[in-house]
């Protein structure tokens, strides 16, 4: 009798290129890059130049800090509705305290952080104390934070706007540093797209090669099967959250910085989109699952289709409607790639 062949260890054996491609989360996102590029970039002439490719790669960069950070939570396994009105927190803070109360703008920026820590502290305390679900927490944040937003700012300045950011001490330095441009070609690109590249490279490292990259993985996929083998789980959801808060510090102050002023409704609404563009670069719902890199892809998709859409003349209302799509067509998608990794793990 023919002893059967030895089956090699999954550990060890060679995966081929094409195999691994298909499995990683953001493959979607991907295919749906080419495509709207393609798509926009046939229709318009302006959308494909470099004036154009800056255009629709500004929005994409704020969208993609705040994305990257969100997915990183999303991954953790949670979510944070109050990562939008907090970005009008920090800002409203910074521009209130730079021009009402005699701050430079740089000691504006810090206390902006620090209330941003302690609100993303406070969240991932509470859904790690309580076992409340991270949506019905952050859910309460968002309404108390627009609350206090618009409070404060008609209790201060009588409207629900703060400006004259620009004649504060040390704008300057901040504005070049946050808020400027720079030169590649002829064409001026935001320096916010440099720090988007900065921190996607940054959290896909953390990701992929840290330990806390792991530790995040696991308490997405499974916290108590986590907690049994020694992961500090409550310390990673507070620590993700915090992430999430500091994004939204950061996006605030780039706006005001660029605006030199803010509205008291700022960044409300915006959470979803960053969850969408996170889902849409391969993040799943139920955590555990997805990358920094697809998150990034995710933004650039709704920069394009953004711009794009002015840039063919067509109704702004069409965009919603392609959020929606692309939403529902990336949830699918992942939903294939998920099935199919589990298949060629088993």
């Amino acid at each position: 009798m023919t002893a059967a062949p030895a089956r090699a260890d999954e550990r060890v054996a060679r995966v081929g290129l094409a195999r691994r491609l298909i499995v990683r989360p953001e493959l979607g996102a991907v295919v749906g890059l080419v495509v709207v590029f393609a798509f926009f970039a046939a229709q318009s002439e302006v959308f494909r130049s470099p004036a154009g490719i800056a255009n629709w790669l500004d929005p994409a960069a704020t969208l993609g800090i705040m994305a990257v950070a969100v997915a990183l939570l999303m991954i953790g396994g949670e979510f944070d509705l109050s990562a939008g009105v907090l970005t009008g927190t920090s800002g409203l803070i910074l521009v209130t305290l730079a021009t009402r109360y005699g701050f430079g703008v740089w000691p504006a920026m810090l206390a902006g952080l620090v209330v941003a820590l302690a609100v993303g502290f406070a969240n991932g305390l509470v859904v790690t104390r309580t076992k409340l679900p991270s949506f019905i927490v952050t859910l309460g944040t968002f309404l108390m934070l627009q609350g206090v937003n618009l409070g404060v700012t008609k209790a201060i300045t009588g409207t629900v706007q703060v400006g004259g950011l620009r004649r504060a001490a040390g704008f300057d330095g901040a504005s070049a540093l946050l808020a400027g441009t720079i030169q590649i070609g002829g064409t001026s690109f935001r320096v916010a797209i440099l720090w988007w590249i900065a921190i996607t490279a940054l959290a896909t490292w953390v990701l992929m090669r840290s330990r806390p990259g792991n530790w995040i993985f696991a308490v997405g996929g499974d916290e108590q099967a986590a907690r049994a083998v020694g992961v500090p789980a409550a310390r990673t959801k507070i620590a993700l959250f915090m992430t999430t808060s500091v994004a939204a510090w950061l996006v605030g102050s780039i706006l005001a910085l660029r605006y030199t002023s803010v509205q008291a409704n700022i960044g409300i609404g915006q959470e979803f989109i960053y969850i969408i563009a996170a889902v849409i670069g391969g993040c799943l719902l139920t955590g555990g699952y997805g990358s920094a890199v697809g998150a990034s892809i995710g933004a650039v998709i709704f920069g394009m289709a953004d711009k794009g859409i002015v840039f063919l003349g067509w109704d702004a209302d069409w965009f919603k409607f392609f959020l929606g799509a692309m939403l529902l067509l990336a949830t699918l998608a992942n939903r294939m790639v998920r099935r199919y990794a589990e298949e060629v793990r088993h």
